[in-house]
């Protein structure tokens, strides 16, 4: 599902280290420190990650950096990975009817934004990479999931969370650490979750995002 706003940029988020195992992209080393390139405009985007165990505040995490790097002037688009079933449409809407009567593709537009709904059917689930050929041109590509996706990451950790687990020891992409409560960063950086801006200079410097 592929949804874009002409206000604010939005498609739904991904995470990298820099002493890195074989990409699973370019089958090499990988040295990429959050730029992948995709498919559109054969154009090179920026990667940040936000992962963590279930209630660990990633999803809150997520929307308050979108809206603190927008606020900065960025354009940012999200990308977020369900490892569970989602349904954005409902029975009795025109595009659900479409849908079930069989349609592969199902694009909506008006005058605000536009969105395109694809069913897998008898499909595989697509890699990263190919989600990321749809992605426009955007300054950031901030990514929920895809824990072991090919870009750097920070780790939200919270005492509320299913599991105490953590997710640093077996990813080297997990840059930092952000937390609303005592935690074991070890040699990584980190943050009090509800300190957004330092957070965002954080990632904007492991990225080397240009002012704005």
């Amino acid at each position: 599902f592929f949804f874009n706003d002409t206000a604010t940029t939005e498609i739904y988020t991904l995470s990298l280290h820099d002493a890195l195992p074989i990409c699973q992209f370019t089958r090499r080393p990988c040295s990429c420190r959050g730029r992948i390139r995709g498919n559109h405009n054969n154009m090179t985007h920026k990667i940040f990650g936000v992962i963590g165990w279930k209630n660990s505040g990633k999803t809150t995490l997520m929307a308050r950096l979108l809206e603190e790097f927008s606020r900065r002037g960025y354009v940012v688009s999200a990308i977020k990975h369900a490892h569970h079933k989602f349904d954005i449409d409902h029975p009795g809407r025109d595009s659900y009817k479409f849908r079930n009567a069989g349609a592969r593709q199902v694009a909506l537009i008006s005058p605000k934004r536009w969105a395109l709904m694809h069913e897998f059917r008898d499909e595989e689930e697509p890699d990263f990479e190919e989600i990321l050929s749809h992605i426009g041109p955007c300054d950031l590509i901030l990514v929920e999931g895809y824990k072991g996706g090919p870009f750097p990451k920070i780790e939200a950790r919270s005492p509320r969370s299913l599991t105490q687990e953590p997710l640093s020891g077996d990813d080297r992409r997990i840059v930092a650490i952000a937390s609303d409560g005592e935690a074991n960063t070890g040699a990584l950086p980190g943050f009090d979750v509800n300190d957004i801006g330092a957070i965002a200079d954080f990632i904007a410097g492991h990225l080397g995002l240009v002012k704005k």
